[in-house]
């Protein structure tokens, strides 16, 4: 009997001593876990954008808020990815990690803490929405980011290159700035006879040959990008249903998607892949009816699913859209042009019939 509880006394010795080695492995390798938080901006033309209030718009690691007639923002659900490279060797360390936030709704991510064994600092470049299948080029040390129509829809960002050493991070600071383009637009009745005026109900706005996909080129080095490839074009259907025209310039209303509305905030805009402008290939359609009138003793019958194209070659420097810019596109439609022959890059009633950009960074 003695010889059994021997036995057993030491096999429950050794139960402990392996227990015992276990839990000291496991706090060895949480030890070696490093914990990485985020301090995220984003920025417009360089720096940090004020709401109505004066407040920046920093996400601070939790969440971006909302800005002031700025309609593009970060959402904290949605998943970005973080990139590294090291200084001296250009080898990529960090690779496509996604990061994701909490319940608290804080990005944070857990690296391998065998990284604080790198000496020297590290590149850090962060994009977003997180996609899969990005490709580092360690030869000019930039990456690929293959963004699909989904990706896009999100509202693409890309942030300033950060070095930082791994000894003394626990907070990683970044400022995204889009590389997209948010289009809009706006519309009033510009007809400048009397009898002609308010009798215009848009029935539906189509931008068409959208560049809504493409891969972007991102140089960590250099901290910017270009986009070298749209792969997909849709047509966007902006406003559907059956709104009254304002007239003039105080009778403006921005588009939304079934109605007319007084702010850009509330109004219908999309995400763009900004592109080359093409003669004859990019242009807004316009379907309206026009409401039965009379001149004098001349009766005229109303007029169902009038169509006019906008073409927007020429309208733009360089036929370019630049990253980043926000384009609200002004249309001043016109009675006259369906009885008359008109120029609609021609000014009528001192509103620009032809569409424009608002040239302002989101």
């Amino acid at each position: 009997m003695k010889r059994f509880y021997a036995g057993l006394f030491s096999v429950f010795g050794l139960l402990m001593l392996s227990c015992s080695t276990l839990d000291n492995d496991a706090v060895e390798v949480s030890q070696r876990a490093l914990k990485l938080d985020f301090d995220i901006s984003v920025l417009r033309d360089g720096v940090k954008l004020e709401d109505e209030n004066g407040a920046s718009t920093k996400a601070s690691g939790d969440s971006a808020t909302s800005v002031s007639n700025m309609l593009a923002t970060m959402d904290v659900s949605i998943p970005f990815a973080l990139i590294g490279i090291e200084t001296q060797s250009r080898d990529l360390i960090i690779d496509n990690i996604l990061v994701s936030s909490g319940s608290n709704g804080k990005y944070q991510t857990i690296l391998d803490g065998g990284l604080l064994e790198i000496q020297d600092p590290l590149l850090f470049s962060a994009y977003y929405p997180h996609v899969s299948n990005v490709l580092y080029e360690n030869s000019n040390e930039s990456y690929s980011i293959p963004y699909e129509l989904s990706d896009t829809e999100a509202g693409p960002l890309v942030s300033k290159t950060v070095e930082r050493s791994f000894n003394l991070l626990n907070t990683l600071p970044l400022e995204f700035s889009h590389i997209t383009n948010d289009i809009g637009f706006c519309i009033c009745d510009v007809t400048s006879i009397p009898q002609l005026q308010g009798l215009i109900h848009l029935r539906k706005l189509v931008a068409t040959h959208v560049a809504s996909a493409g891969v972007y080129v991102n140089d960590i080095l250099l901290s910017k990008g270009i986009w070298n490839y749209q792969g997909y074009y849709r047509d966007v259907t902006v406003f559907e249903g059956d709104a009254p025209v304002g007239v003039g310039r105080e009778g403006k209303q921005y588009v939304g998607k079934d109605a007319l509305v007084n702010s850009k905030e509330s109004s219908h805009r999309f995400y763009a892949v900004p592109d080359q402008i093409e003669m004859g290939v990019q242009y807004v359609e316009v379907h309206f009816d026009v409401d039965g009138f009379s001149i004098g003793s001349e009766e005229y019958l109303p007029m169902k699913d009038q169509v006019l194209k906008y073409m927007i070659y020429g309208l733009l420097p360089g036929n370019t859209m630049i990253p980043g810019k926000q384009y609200t596109f002004h249309i001043g439609l016109d009675l006259s042009s369906l009885y008359h022959p008109i120029d609609f890059s021609a000014s009528v009633s001192g509103w620009e019939t032809k569409i424009y950009e608002s040239n302002k960074d989101f």
